[in-house]
C-alpha cells in the first residue's frame, strides 16, 4: 500500500494500512492501479505532497513476486519517494487481519467481545514491526525525524530506539523485555554499526485509545505501551484519548505521568499531545462547481424534488452505528407520520472485511432493518431508505453530499470521522445540518453540529426532526461556524502542527515536563 502513505519533507515517515489494504494491480510497466474509495479519500493523507524532499515507507498491501520487485521499487521511489516493505503472506495476514484488526481494532473501539487473541498473531505482529524497523534503519541518518502511523506499528518506536541508541539505553529492566519482544523473530538486517545522533521519533494513533479499564483486558497490554512510549512525541485526536493513554501508562506500567507526557525509568520523557486531523477541503469546496458534479447534483435534485435528503456514508463496520441510525429513523417516522414521503435517508455502506463472520452478521442485520423499515413506511412511489452496499467514485460522492440537507453520523466509537468534514466542505450552497455522535472524535471539534448519543434512538429521532425543520438562518449560522473550522484546521495544518512540535523537542526523550500540548 503506497499511495496512502503520509509523505513529509526532510525525513522518513512510516505508515501501515489505515483501515484496509488498498488493493492495487501491478501493470506490465511497473505501475500500480487502485480502485476509487468512497470513505476517507486522500483528503486527509497527502498533507504535504508538495514537499521538495519527502520519503515514506509502507507495506505494499498485496503480494509482489520477487522478480517484479525491482521495477516496482524503482517506480515507487521515483514517483512517490516511497520504499516498499515486503512481508511474507502468512505474516502479513496474521499481522493485519489477525492481531491488528482482530485484537487492537475491537479493543480500541470498546468491543472487547470481538477480540480473538492468538499467540501466532502476536508473533506476526512483532515480526512485521521488526521488519518495518529494519527497513526504516536502512534510510535513517543523524538528525532524521521518523513519524510512525497508527495501531499496526505500535512496537516500531521501541525497536527503532533500541537499534538507534542500543538496547542498553532502554534501561536494565526494559532491555530484558525488549529482548523478549524479539524472541522467535527472523531478522534480515545486519547489526547497526554507525552511531546515529539526534534522531526524533513521533507516533500518531488514528483510532480512539480506550479507558484503562478496557485497555487492561489486552493480554499484551504492557508490551504495546512499552513499544509506544519510546517516542519523543505521541499524538492523539482528542484530549480524552490522550488522557486514557496516560492513565494506562500509570496503572499498567507504574510510570509517573504529567498531563503532557510520561516519565520513563531511564529519565527520558515521552511527550503526549492532541492533534485532531482534518481534510484537504479544497476538492470538496470546488467539487460541486465542476461540470460532472453539477450535472449529477441537478439530476438528484430533480429525482428528490420536495424531499429532505439525509446522507449517511460509512464503512459497514460495527463501530459505525448503522443499525442505530436505522432504528432512530424508524422512531422518527413513527412519531412524525407527516414526514413520510418527505424524508429520505441515502445510506452508503462501503464493504469492509466481508470474509469475517462478525461483518457478515452485521450486513444481515442492516439488510433486515432496511427491508423492514421500507416495507413498513414505503409505497410504490416512495422508499424512506435508499441503501447502497458499495463504494462510490468521488464525483458521485461529492454530488450526494452537496444535494443533502442533513448528514447523519451515529458511530458508536470513531477516532475522528472525516465524513462529517467532507459534508461540511460541500455545503456552501445548501448549508445543511450536521448530526454527529458524541462518540466520534470530530464531535469535540465541530461546534455547530447537533451532537447525539447513538444508543438513544429517541434523542437521534428528535435531532432528525430538529434538522429537517431548522430555519434557514439558523442553518446558515451553524454552517458558517463549522466551515470556518474545517477550512482552518485542515490536513495540512494537522501535519504541520505535529511535525512542528516534534521538531521542537529534543531527541531521545530528553525533554522537560511542560504544559499540556494541543493543536489550534
Amino acid at each position: 500500500m503506497y499511495p496512502n502513505s503520509v509523505q513529509m519533507g526532510g525525513f522518513i515517515a512510516t505508515q501501515s494500512v489505515p483501515s484496509a489494504p488498498t488493493i492495487q494491480t501491478p501493470e506490465p510497466n511497473g505501475s500500480l492501479t487502485s480502485p476509487a474509495s468512497s470513505t476517507n479519500p486522500q483528503s486527509s493523507r497527502d498533507w504535504d505532497s508538495q514537499s521538495a524532499t519527502n520519503f515514506s515507507e509502507s507495506w505494499t498491501g498485496f503480494y509482489i513476486p520477487r522478480e517484479d520487485r525491482a521495477i516496482v521499487d524503482k517506480r515507487l521511489m521515483e514517483e512517490y519517494s516511497c520504499l516498499a516493505v515486503y512481508l511474507d503472506d502468512d505474516v502479513a495476514d496474521k499481522h493485519y487481519n489477525g492481531f491488528s484488526n482482530s485484537i487492537l481494532w475491537p479493543l480500541f473501539h470498546y468491543h472487547p467481545g470481538e477480540m480473538n487473541f492468538d499467540e501466532s498473531h502476536w508473533l506476526a505482529y512483532r515480526q512485521a514491526n521488526l521488519t518495518f524497523s529494519e527497513a526504516v534503519m536502512t534510510q535513517v541518518k543523524s538528525d532524521s525525524m521518523i513519524w510512525v502511523q497508527d495501531y499496526h506499528l505500535m512496537l516500531l518506536p521501541i525497536f527503532l530506539r533500541g537499534m538507534i541508541q542500543g538496547a542498553a539505553s532502554l534501561g536494565e529492566s526494559i532491555e530484558a523485555e525488549y529482548k523478549t519482544l524479539q524472541e522467535g523473530l527472523v531478522s534480515g538486517a545486519d547489526p547497526i554499526t554507525t552511531k546515529l545522533k539526534n534522531v526524533k521519533i513521533g507516533f500518531f494513533l488514528h483510532t480512539p485509545f480506550p479507558s484503562s479499564e478496557i485497555y487492561r483486558i489486552l493480554p499484551v497490554r504492557r508490551e504495546i505501551l512499552l513499544g509506544t512510549i519510546h517516542c519523543d512525541l505521541v499524538g492523539f485526536h482528542t484530549y480524552d484519548y490522550a488522557r486514557h493513554f496516560l492513565s494506562s501508562c500509570t496503572r499498567i506500567l507504574a510510570l509517573p505521568t504529567m498531563p503532557n507526557g510520561v516519565q520513563l525509568s531511564t529519565g527520558a520523557y515521552c511527550q503526549v499531545g492532541t492533534f485532531p486531523i482534518g481534510i484537504d477541503p479544497e476538492g470538496f469546496v470546488t467539487g460541486p462547481q465542476s461540470p460532472p458534479v453539477a450535472k449529477r447534483i441537478k439530476e438528484l435534485e430533480q429525482r428528490f424534488q420536495g424531499v429532505k435528503l439525509i446522507v449517511g456514508v460509512d464503512r459497514l463496520d460495527y463501530i459505525k452505528g448503522v443499525p442505530q441510525k436505522l432504528a432512530a429513523l424508524e422512531v422518527f417516522l413513527e412519531q412524525h407520520p407527516e414526514w413520510i414521503g418527505k424524508v429520505v435517508l441515502i445510506q452508503l455502506a462501503v464493504p469492509s472485511r466481508q470474509d469475517v463472520e462478525e461483518y457478515q452478521n452485521l450486513r444481515s442485520t442492516v439488510n433486515e432493518l432496511v427491508g423492514r423499515i421500507n416495507g413498513r413506511f414505503g409505497t410504490v412511489d416512495f422508499m424512506p431508505i435508499h441503501f447502497m452496499h458499495k463504494s462510490l467514485p468521488f464525483t458521485e460522492l461529492c454530488a450526494l453530499y452537496a444535494v443533502s440537507d442533513v448528514c447523519l453520523v451515529t458511530s458508536t466509537r470513531d477516532g475522528m470521522n472525516l465524513v462529517s468534514y467532507e459534508f461540511i466542505a460541500t455545503q456552501q450552497a445548501r448549508q445543511g445540518v450536521m448530526i454527529i455522535s458524541e462518540f466520534a472524535g470530530a464531535a469535540q471539534s465541530l461546534n455547530g453540529s447537533i451532537v447525539v448519543n447513538p444508543w438513544d434512538s429517541q434523542q437521534v429521532a428528535d435531532a432528525i426532526h430538529e434538522a429537517v425543520t431548522m430555519p434557514q438562518d439558523v442553518r446558515a449560522e451553524k454552517h458558517t461556524k463549522l466551515f470556518k473550522y474545517v477550512e482552518k484546521y485542515s490536513a495540512q495544518y494537522w501535519g504541520s502542527s505535529f511535525v512542528g512540535e516534534l521538531g521542537r523537542l529534543k531527541a531521545g526523550g530528553s525533554n522537560t515536563r511542560g504544559s499540556w500540548k494541543t493543536m489550534g
